[in-house]
């Protein structure tokens, strides 16, 4: 298992050799810093924490401060751990790039969708309309709350609510390409979240 942070730019196209053309989205993929190393003795679980692009130092609090001088590096914004690495591989301060990933290999992506706010049963969950015609005064309501026990809503009743800003992983995602001198990623198809949001790029789980 080996991961890296990084931040969603866009999405554009490249062409292969033979002529066919490929959706891709670029992925500014660090440099991280290795920020932690935690073990099973002190922490009772193996992982490292990575750090992904600076934060300006009023905005930083003493504890993040201090936790970023121990890797000799500044306060950062993004955060995450990862499971499943060796340990021996990495050292705390050092440098993690876009290089990590080769060309051809499959990864999964976390991020965290668009917010979209408040919306309907509709919208939300893809239920119909009731009849548009006169007199029906039923249109875009959620329906019936159950009838069988009438004094509670049952749970998993659809309903409107919050949409979007979920936690969203999409898997076995394959690297196009990889420009080491950006440190940028190229993955084929589509990741969430919206432009200049950051990732989690991780090996893939599925073979």
């Amino acid at each position: 298992m080996k991961g890296i942070l990084g931040k969603k730019l866009g999405m554009t196209q490249v062409f292969t050799p033979e002529g066919n053309v490929i959706p891709v989205t670029v992925i500014e993929a660090g440099p991280c810093v290795v920020l932690q190393k935690k073990d099973q003795e002190t922490d009772g679980y193996e992982a490292i924490q990575l750090g992904f692009s600076d934060k300006k130092k009023q905005r930083a609090n003493k504890p993040e401060t201090a936790h970023a001088q121990k890797a000799n590096t500044a306060p950062k914004r993004y955060i995450r751990e990862f499971r499943g690495v060796n340990l021996g591989e990495y050292e705390v301060g050092a440098e993690v790039k876009a290089d990590l990933f080769s060309e051809g290999e499959f990864v999964d992506v976390t991020g965290i969708s668009k917010g979209k706010g408040f919306q309907g049963v509709i919208k939300r969950w893809g239920q119909s309309t009731g009849p548009m015609s006169h007199g029906s005064r039923y249109h875009r309501g959620p329906g019936s709350m159950g009838s069988i026990q009438a004094n509670r809503v049952p749970k998993g009743k659809r309903l409107p609510g919050h949409m979007g800003q979920d936690t969203i992983t999409i898997q076995r995602l394959e690297v196009i390409r990889v420009d080491v001198e950006r440190n940028v990623l190229l993955v084929k198809g589509s990741i969430p979240g919206a432009k200049n949001s950051f990732v989690k790029i991780k090996s893939t789980v599925k073979k």
